[in-house]
């Protein structure tokens, strides 16, 4: 009789399952409490009081005020909205914006989008664990700065940036500063009034809430240009109708991620701790990315030098074990990491990356299946890989 293959779910920073207590606080917009809620009568009610108490579970779980709330389609939006709505709003003071280099494409894209509509950016260095240096950010800002934009936590190292060191500085300068903070949101404590933000972007899939539904969260009296044209949901800022049951099912798991998260971080730290000591033990030539403490809890990346990511992953989702290299993102575009290559990794080691997602469900036992069935495809591939053969005649001395 065929034994059933172990699988082992470890893409968690590409999206979490969705937990049944946000299931089930979706179903109800899904069938019987269907009405849209900018309609005045009884059947946009239950909607409508819905999103509203969403509206305060997102702004507990970050310490910000429910009317500071603005729901959008996902994170990517969120940053999308925040760069170009506040440099728009701001443009009369100056056209000048300054980004991380190892920022969401949604952030860079932006940022390039804006040069086209004739503002300008400066993208700021990292050190080779990811970190950003607020002394980087003070020197990249000129008089005419309207906007700095630093992720609170890379998706793809892990890294925690010192995000309250440079909204001190953005504060001095009197320039607004937003932070992408999908990856961090649910994961580890944010809260805007202790960073000192001026707009912060939220997707609800990283927490075990649903894809396709994010929030950006701007401070009150914070001037925005929407973005999308149309009605006056959102408080004018962002047209649509609303999605309902995706924001019923955000809040939800806001909620259960604030009262969850000490116990979800401990259990996480414990067994991503374990996979960054062992991994490097069971296979040789291995570079683990990102700031080696300083980092998310969930999260483990790594370079396997003399191969590439793609071939990996594939092999490791043959054995049950689904991973991704780099963000999920930039892991079909089959070229390296622009976050991996701004660490000063060369191209080549860039493209041998892994990034272990870890969540709630995912026990020591998972990790101990991929360090048994990955050193062996890393064996494979390296016995194909002209990289490798070269570097053992070199070893050899010939």
């Amino acid at each position: 009789m065929k034994t059933e293959m172990k699988k082992v779910y470890l893409d968690n920073m590409a999206t979490t399952p969705v937990l049944p207590d946000v299931r089930r606080a979706m179903l109800p917009f899904l069938t019987e409490s269907f009405g849209n809620p900018s309609c005045l009568h009884e059947w946009g009610d239950v909607p409508r009081d819905a999103m509203e108490a969403a509206r305060r579970q997102v702004a507990d779980l970050i310490g910000g005020n429910p009317e500071e709330i603005i729901f959008t389609g996902s994170g990517t939006e969120s940053n999308n909205m925040a760069i170009k709505g506040l440099a728009m709003a701001q443009q009369k003071k100056g056209k000048h914006v300054v980004v991380s280099a190892i920022e969401h494409f949604s952030v860079l894209n932006s940022a390039k989008t804006l040069e086209k509509w004739g503002f300008e950016y400066t993208t700021v260095p990292v050190d080779k664990n990811g970190v950003v240096n607020p002394e980087d950010v003070r020197k990249a800002i000129r008089s005419d700065t309207i906007l700095v934009s630093i992720m609170q936590a890379n998706g793809e190292i892990g890294t925690i940036e010192p995000i309250k060191e440079i909204a001190k500085i953005t504060k001095e300068k009197d320039i607004l500063f937003h932070t992408d903070a999908v990856a961090a949101t649910g994961n580890i404590p944010v809260n805007v009034k202790d960073l000192g933000v001026d707009a912060l972007s939220l997707a609800a899939n990283m927490f075990y809430g649903p894809k396709g539904v994010g929030a950006l969260w701007l401070k009150k009296g914070t001037r925005i240009m929407p973005l999308l044209d149309g009605g006056i949901q959102e408080g004018g800022r962002r047209a649509g109708t609303e999605n309902v049951a995706g924001i019923a099912g955000m809040g939800k798991a806001a909620e259960l991620a604030r009262v969850e998260m000490k116990v979800r971080m401990e259990n996480l730290i414990k067994i991503r701790d374990y996979l960054i000591k062992e991994l490097p033990l069971k296979v040789s030539h291995v570079i683990v990315t990102g700031h080696p403490q300083n980092r998310l809890p969930g999260h483990a990346s790594f370079c396997v030098e003399f191969i590439e990511g793609e071939s990996m992953l594939m092999l490791l989702n043959a054995k049950g074990v689904g991973v991704t290299s780099g963000s999920a993102c930039t892991s079909r575009a089959l070229q390296a990491s622009h976050v991996l290559l701004a660490l000063g990794l060369p191209h080549e080691i860039a493209q041998g990356s892994l990034l272990f997602g870890l969540g709630t469900d995912n026990t020591k036992e998972d990790i101990d299946y991929v360090l048994e069935v990955l050193p062996p495809i890393v064996e494979r591939l390296r016995q194909m890989s002209p990289l490798y053969s070269k570097f053992l005649k070199q070893e050899k001395g010939e």
